[in-house]
C-alpha cells in the first residue's frame, strides 16, 4: 500500500512556505521584503510573467519540473533582450488546495536548476507569496540591472543596421507538436527528436550574449527583444517601436534539419518564423558591430537582414525564385 500523497490543504500556506524557504538564501528571505544590493550607475530593470495552467502549460505536455525552468527562462530571456544582468526572481503562486505538494516542490527544483544553469550568471530565489486558487498559476518577476547607456530598446534601430539572429528557430514549435502527439516524429533519430523537446521543455534564456555586447563602445545604440513570440514578430515590432522597416533575406535563415524531416520545408518554414518560444536574441546594431558579434557567438548566430526606412518587413528569396513575402505578425501567438 503507498502512502497517500500530500495535498497543500493539508500543509497550509506557512507549511509550504516553510518548505519552500530551502530555494532561497537563508540571509535574504524571512522579512517582509528582499533587500539586494545594485551596482553604482547601474539601473534597475523588472520583468513578469504569468503562467496559467492549460494556457502556458499542461501535464500532457510539461513537469512541474519543467514548468519551474520554462518559467524561469522566460523571466531571465526578457533581461537578456534588455542587456541586463540578472539579481534574483521572486515567485508568486496561485494554488487549488488539492494539488499535491511534490508537484510544487519539483516546480522549485526546475527553477532552481534554470536559476544555476550559467555559473556565470547564477542568481537566487528571493521570496514570494502563495494564495489558494481554483487554477494554478505561477506568476514570476526578475529583477536585473542595467548600465542606462547599454541598455537593449526595441525603439534604436536606425536604417542600415545589420539583424541578427543569436540561433535557431521553429524547435520550440516542433518539440511542442511531438508532445502533443506522441505518435509523430517515427522519421526522426533519438537524438534529434529529443533536442527538439528539449527546446520546449528546457529553453535556454541567452543571457552568454551579455558578455560580447560589453565590447560594443556604448555610444552604439543596439535594438533587440527576445524571439518568444515568434521570430517575425520580432523583428515586427522592433520596426514598429523604431519607425523602420526590415528586409530580411531567407537564405541566411538557417532551418533544422529535423524541422523538414518532422513536417517537410513549407510547414517548417512556418513554424521558423511564427513558432515562437525559441526564446533567442533579435538585435540591431551597425554591420560593423553585427559581423563581429556573429563570429563570437557562432553555434547558428548569423546576420538574417537589414533595417530600412521603408516601413515594411519583407522577405526576400535572392537565390531561388526572386520573391518577395511582406511577414504576417498575425501568425504568430496571440493571447486574446
Amino acid at each position: 500500500m503507498t502512502d497517500k500523497p500530500q495535498l497543500v490543504k493539508d500543509l497550509g500556506e506557512h507549511g509550504l512556505l516553510k518548505k519552500l524557504q530551502c530555494f532561497c538564501p537563508q540571509d535574504v528571505v524571512g522579512d517582509d521584503g528582499a533587500i539586494l544590493p545594485t551596482d553604482p550607475d547601474k539601473s534597475l530593470v523588472v520583468t513578469t510573467d504569468v503562467l496559467v495552467d492549460g494556457v502556458h502549460f499542461s501535464d500532457r505536455t510539461t513537469s512541474a519540473f519543467d514548468v519551474g525552468w520554462r518559467g524561469t527562462a522566460a523571466n531571465l530571456s526578457d533581461l537578456a533582450a534588455m542587456g541586463a544582468t540578472p539579481l534574483g526572481i521572486t515567485v508568486g503562486l496561485s494554488l487549488p488546495g488539492e494539488l499535491e505538494v511534490d508537484w510544487v516542490e519539483e516546480l522549485y527544483r526546475g527553477i532552481d536548476a534554470c536559476l544555476h544553469l550559467d555559473p556565470a550568471y547564477s542568481i537566487p530565489l528571493v521570496g514570494g507569496d502563495i494564495c489558494c486558487s481554483s487554477l494554478t498559476s505561477i506568476a514570476i518577476t526578475a529583477l536585473g540591472q542595467v548600465d542606462p547607456q547599454r541598455a537593449i530598446r526595441r525603439s534604436n534601430a536606425t536604417p542600415g543596421n545589420a539583424i541578427v539572429v543569436t540561433g535557431l528557430h521553429g524547435l520550440s514549435k516542433a518539440g511542442l507538436e511531438l508532445l502533443l502527439d506522441r505518435s509523430r516524429g517515427k522519421d526522426l533519430v533519438a537524438q534529434t527528436k529529443q533536442k527538439l523537446i528539449q527546446a520546449h521543455q528546457r529553453p535556454r534564456p541567452r543571457l552568454d550574449v551579455l558578455k560580447y555586447l560589453v565590447n560594443i563602445p556604448a555610444e552604439i545604440a543596439i535594438a533587440g527583444m527576445d524571439s518568444s513570440d515568434g521570430l517575425a514578430d520580432a523583428i515586427s515590432q522592433i520596426c514598429h517601436c523604431s519607425g523602420v522597416g526590415a528586409t530580411i533575406e531567407r537564405s541566411n535563415l538557417s532551418i533544422f534539419s529535423g524541422l523538414t524531416v518532422l513536417v517537410g520545408e513549407k510547414i517548417a518554414w512556418e513554424w521558423l518564423l511564427y513558432g515562437g518560444e525559441d526564446f533567442e536574441l533579435v538585435l540591431c546594431l551597425p554591420p560593423k558591430y553585427a559581423v563581429n558579434l556573429v563570429e563570437q557567438l557562432g553555434d547558428n548566430a548569423a546576420i538574417i537582414g537589414k533595417i530600412t526606412q521603408n516601413k515594411e518587413v519583407i522577405l526576400v528569396d535572392n537565390i531561388k525564385n526572386k520573391t518577395q513575402e511582406i511577414l504576417n505578425i498575425s501568425k504568430g501567438f496571440k493571447h486574446f
